[in-house]
């Protein structure tokens, strides 16, 4: 045997001798347990994910204020229509008209009822509360904020009192179990897009399924059900942007990805060379 594997050995079996005196200690017996196939992939990175919440704040994964998707206060009925239609988003901070000031949020639906009955509008009688917090705010203690009072967003405020950016309930929770897809999110094929004759765009949370079907593959694994997982799963670490990867039929170059999973990956399959 190897010392390098002796040493490896004996290091397991002194955590496992003993109750996990550090996170790391814990996240080392837990992906033990997936190597030893006790604990499945998806249970590690939901677990990982609470984790890493517990250690995470506002700032880490709002949607940055250039990039929101707000309505402004004198916009016409028809403008507030078209930016919900074009959005896909049911909740809309409603900024005031020097657009330093959030009045409220609007539901979608309730200013879709207004079109319907062809009502008068009053934008501010049909708004609800916004939520403000600071940057600074930990994710677990707003996940349990968000649940117990029943909100869905809150606005990020920097330490002058300004809009930094917003944050839903579906980011926080994005962070524990992955990627949350809705009708709106992609097309049909929005998971596979072809960019040239040799290449192709690979979303990570595309189902194996969808990925045989699309090019007529036929790979088989029982214990991860996306592309992304199966990356995960060949190389066994979360790789870097950039990195090139060998798989099956495949070279993936991982385009996007963070500390926990990838996002986006640009593949070549060899049988379309």
């Amino acid at each position: 045997m190897r010392d390098d594997h002796k040493t490896w050995l004996q290091k397991m079996a002194d955590i496992l001798s003993r109750e996990p005196q550090n996170r790391e200690e814990l996240l080392e017996i837990l992906r033990d347990a997936h190597e030893r196939q006790l604990l499945n992939y998806d249970a590690l990175s939901m677990i990982e994910g609470v984790l890493q919440v517990s250690h995470m704040q506002a700032r880490d994964i709002m949607i940055p204020r250039a990039q929101m998707k707000v309505i402004q206060s004198n916009a016409s009925h028809d403008d507030m229509i078209a930016i919900i239609s074009e959005s896909g988003h049911s909740r809309f901070p409603v900024l005031s008209e020097d657009k330093e000031e959030v009045s409220g949020v609007l539901l979608a639906k309730e200013l879709v009822v207004h079109y319907k009955k062809k009502e008068p509008l009053q934008l501010l009688k049909i708004l609800r509360p916004a939520v403000f917090i600071p940057e600074s705010k930990r994710l677990d203690v707003l996940l349990k904020e968000f649940r117990q009072n029943r909100n869905h967003m809150a606005i990020v405020i920097d330490e002058y009192g300004g809009i930094a950016g917003l944050i839903t309930i579906e980011d926080v929770l994005e962070e524990i179990v992955g990627d949350i897809e809705d009708e709106y999110d992609h097309d049909q094929h929005a998971f596979i897009r072809q960019v040239n004759d040799k290449e192709y765009m690979i979303h990570a949370q595309t189902p194996i399924e969808d990925i045989n079907d699309y090019f007529k593959t036929n790979i088989k694994t029982n214990d991860v059900d996306t592309f992304g997982g199966l990356v995960l799963k060949q190389v066994g670490y979360v790789p870097t942007k950039g990195e090139i990867i060998k798989l099956a039929n495949f070279n993936v170059k991982i385009l996007d990805a963070n500390q926990r999973r990838i996002h986006l990956m640009k593949v070549t399959h060899q049988n379309k060379l």
